[in-house]
């Protein structure tokens, strides 16, 4: 048991990224059945369909999960009252304003982890009460801080600023890299990609199979002008790539995205 167990109520100090498209029910609740924290990633979900997967998970293990949500989603309002309305143990918010939603969380109960990738956003992680720091380094799949500084070199730095317990987010995937994190001072670890290529993980099989034949040097940080997101070196990422080195605008990247 360590602060992070024993914060989120979990047997191991490991979390499952709230990856949009292949965090469900059924991934969020094997891993909480495993002894770690599931996560419903919402960002690709309707209300109906976050109550849906809520009430499944709770169905599928009588462990703590809990739900991510991205802040700066059209639904993210809404999606804090359904975590509040149905009881969902904890939330790992991102990509917004830590301040907006923590406290109102906390009142009722619901633990409150906040993911960053600087040393700015994590200070004022701590200062308005979060629970625990997601530190994300750039080796993170899905988006990133547009700082791009690595989980190695994060992980301490933040470590060293606050108080809270510190989640390594970013390139984890087994004991080495895990061992890695909490010699700098890490509480935890958040893992995305071995996750999402589970036979429990939603994700489409193709898209499994692409992220497991990749290699060094095939992804690739893009579209810092809307929100940086690391994309597979495929035919999408080489439109993308000469629409930015052309200097297209974010409206333009954005229609491209559409």
């Amino acid at each position: 048991m360590n602060r992070l167990t024993n914060l989120l109520g979990v047997k191991y100090p490991i979390i499952q990224g709230g990856m949009i498209w292949c965090s469900g029910w059924k991934l969020a609740s094997a891993v909480s059945n495993a002894g770690g924290l599931g996560l419903i990633g919402s960002g690709s979900m309707t209300p109906d369909i976050l109550c849906e997967h809520i009430d499944k998970c709770f169905s599928a293990t009588n462990k703590p999960f809990g739900v991510n949500i991205p802040l700066i989603f059209s639904h993210a309002e809404e999606f804090i009252e359904i975590v509040r309305k149905k009881k969902v143990h904890i939330v790992v918010s991102s990509a917004g304003n830590p301040a907006k939603y923590t406290q109102l969380l906390q009142s009722d109960g619901i633990k409150v982890l906040h993911v960053i990738a600087n040393l700015k956003s994590a200070l004022k992680c701590e200062s308005v009460g979060v629970d625990a720091i997601v530190a994300e380094g750039v080796e993170a799949g899905g988006h990133n801080g547009r700082e791009e500084t690595t989980s190695m070199v994060l992980t301490p730095m933040i470590v060293d600023s606050v108080k809270i317990p510190v989640v390594t987010a970013g390139g984890v995937y087994d004991g080495k890299s895990m061992h890695a994190a909490f010699s700098l001072g890490a509480s935890g670890v958040q893992i995305g990609s071995r996750f999402a290529i589970s036979s429990e993980s939603s994700a489409n099989q193709l898209f499994k199979e692409e992220v497991i034949k990749s290699g060094d040097g095939d992804t690739q940080l893009a579209l810092k002008k809307l929100i940086a997101v690391r994309l597979l070196k495929n035919e999408f990422y080489k439109q993308i790539k000469d629409r930015e080195d052309s200097g297209a605008s974010a409206d333009e990247l954005l229609n491209l995205l559409g």
